[in-house]
């Protein structure tokens, strides 16, 4: 009876009915939005029994996919996601079409059947896909491979663009990296901005033990978000703080510039990016003094955020605990029993 109410489910997948829990008016228009917490799910999305499998087959059967999507309450990068990518016609008949939009809340408890039959939690399902951001969202093939993982807030055109590489079936010609790196940039600088705190060449970047981590910096030109990186993230006080801890190397995505890397192997910048699959400028890759690579940073953030991973990485907090999401909740915890100021979002 549960397959049989998870097929009856899917069937009307391209307009759902409103979710189990609460629905909220949105702003876009007459919307009705389902909710995890104060985070806001469009119609868009699909209530299912949860069973991954028996989902993603029914999905197929209409030349669909699974879109899964990670958020978590009082998440701003979430939010702004919803409210600019999901009020789009474009991109909301694109899912629709295309997908099986389902979404889950990185700490709940509901249980989730994945792909090898086992079933967890929500938060264990996504400690096991190692999900470190919200948003997340995982584009799945037929037999639950993950064809591209979106970490964070993309604006709409790249988001769209994302969505693009599983519904063109382009994972066998070319990796997601690739792909997002063919999607221009908007009104951003044509040229890289610079910083006294990177590293200068010939860039080496072999470690030694007990020295310093060491933060490699991914940019790209006509990149506004690394443009309001260095306007703003590494202006804060916070940042350059965390950042001391580090050596920083900065390479463009494209670029030609010869390096050696943690592990000692000789290549060019735009090589390393490729093989490191960066799909998003900007990039931080984090490496501890034995040049092992141990965080990195793919996602939209800002400055509270940023600054965070840093200190996440510098003090060793990665070790202990390996939530990137918990280390925060923590952090913005002691803040507020210390009476401090907490900006998500300035």
């Amino acid at each position: 009876m549960r397959r049989l109410l998870a097929v009856v489910a899917l069937l009307f997948a391209v307009a759902p009915a409103p979710s189990a829990r609460d629905t909220v008016s949105g702003s876009a228009g007459d919307i009705t939005f389902a909710q995890i917490g104060d985070e806001v799910l469009p119609p868009a999305f699909t209530e299912t029994l949860l069973e991954l499998p028996d989902d993603a087959a029914q999905a197929a059967k209409s030349g669909r996919r699974l879109l899964l999507y990670f958020g978590q309450q009082g998440c701003p990068y979430c939010k702004e996601l919803m409210t600019t990518s999901f009020t789009q016609k474009d991109i909301t008949d694109k899912v629709a079409k295309h997908f099986v939009a389902i979404g889950l809340d990185l700490f709940g408890d509901r249980e989730v059947t994945w792909f090898d039959g086992k079933v967890r939690r929500e938060k264990e399902l996504a400690k096991f896909l190692k999900v470190q951001f919200t948003p997340t969202v995982l584009l799945l093939d037929e037999n639950g491979g993950t064809i591209a993982r979106i970490n964070g807030y993309y604006p709409p055109h790249r988001f769209s663009a994302a969505l693009d590489y599983s519904i063109k079936r382009l994972e066998g010609r070319l990796d997601f990296a690739a792909h997002m790196q063919t999607v221009p940039q908007t009104g951003a600088s044509a040229t890289l901005n610079e910083q006294p705190f990177f590293m200068k060449p010939p860039h080496d970047l072999r470690r030694k033990a007990g020295g310093k981590p060491l933060a490699v910096l991914f940019e790209s030109r006509h990149c506004a978000p690394c443009d309001e990186l260095h306007k703003e993230g590494f202006k804060r006080e916070a940042t350059r703080k965390a950042m001391a801890r580090f050596d920083i190397a900065r390479f463009s995505i494209a670029g030609r510039d010869p390096l050696t890397t943690p592990q000692g192997k000789a290549t060019t910048a735009e090589a390393w990016a490729r093989e490191l699959k960066i799909a998003y400028t900007p990039s931080v890759v984090f490496f501890d003094d034995t040049g092992k690579e141990v965080f990195r940073l793919e996602a939209y953030l800002r400055p509270f955020h940023f600054a965070s991973s840093f200190e996440y990485v510098g003090s060793g907090a990665f070790r202990k605990e390996p939530e990137f999401q918990r280390f925060l909740q923590n952090k913005a915890e002691h803040m507020k029993q210390a009476g401090e100021k907490l900006e998500l979002w300035k």
